[in-house]
């Protein structure tokens, strides 16, 4: 497990598009940083960008990488080798390469320009979605033995959980107005790691009460400690119930 797990790093750190992801993350974090004296600013505009650009990059080049390595892969598991931990072994490179790269791009600035608890959890959020989407990835690549249909699938979940998911809330909230949604409200928050990783970064930040009634609903929930376990466990499910699904798949799969 570790040998392939060793393969598919030092063969992704070596990629040109993890390189160039890694390094565009760099000069994209230094000039917001430098564009405003405020880093709280800095960190509210980072994280705008960052929720659209790690899930996009994530997800499309963990299914094209797939994609492009069914020949590695098949020679593989006709070696002595058990499906389980073959898979395992190629998302664990996956999500340690991107998480690596997002710090080096990232990490490094946010610690540089603002180490403050918000630029830890900006740090910390990129990592998991970074590998929450890396899963989906996996999960979308071991579905169809179609490349083309399996990027489609997969830049379709990214537009959905960015876009589309935010709307149909919007939609939800317009439509029973008058109706008490609190309860509602934070669940269709923890059903979306984007979403939620953006709330507990803006509560961080404090700045909560821009959002007017939702932010203080959220504010009393995922303020304290209960809703900070609550989120982690999500996150925590966000990571394991795609890969988990995916080896599912990959066991039964005809090669």
């Amino acid at each position: 497990m570790r040998t392939v797990i060793k393969y598919v790093m030092l063969d992704l750190l070596r990629n040109r598009i993890v390189l160039g992801y890694s390094a565009c993350l760099l000069l994209i974090s230094i000039g917001v940083f430098n564009m405003d004296t405020d880093p709280t600013k800095g960190l509210i505009s980072l994280m705008n960008l960052l929720l659209i650009i790690i899930p996009l990059v994530s997800i499309v080049f963990s299914t094209i990488y797939v994609y492009n390595s069914s020949e590695f892969i098949e020679l593989l598991v006709a070696q002595p080798i058990r499906r389980k931990t073959l898979w395992y072994s190629i998302y664990s490179g996956l999500a340690l390469s991107m998480t690596l790269a997002y710090l080096v791009g990232v990490g490094l600035p946010v610690l540089l320009y603002a180490a403050s608890p918000a630029g830890w959890i900006l740090i910390v959020a990129g990592m998991v979605l970074s590998v929450i989407f890396v899963g989906i990835a996996l999960l979308a690549a071991v579905r169809t033995r179609d490349k083309a249909k399996g990027i489609g699938i997969s830049i379709l979940l990214w537009f959905f959980f960015t876009l589309i998911y935010d709307a149909l809330v919007l939609l939800f909230l317009f439509q029973f107005a008058d109706y008490p949604l609190e309860k509602p409200m934070i669940a269709m928050g923890l059903l979306n790691p984007v979403d939620l990783s953006r709330i507990l970064l803006l509560l961080k930040l404090d700045i909560a009460a821009l959002m007017g009634y939702t932010g203080a609903v959220f504010h009393e929930f995922f303020g304290g400690a209960k809703g900070m376990v609550v989120s982690a466990v999500f996150l925590m499910l966000w990571v394991l119930l795609p890969l988990f699904l995916s080896v599912k798949y990959f066991n039964r799969k005809d090669l």
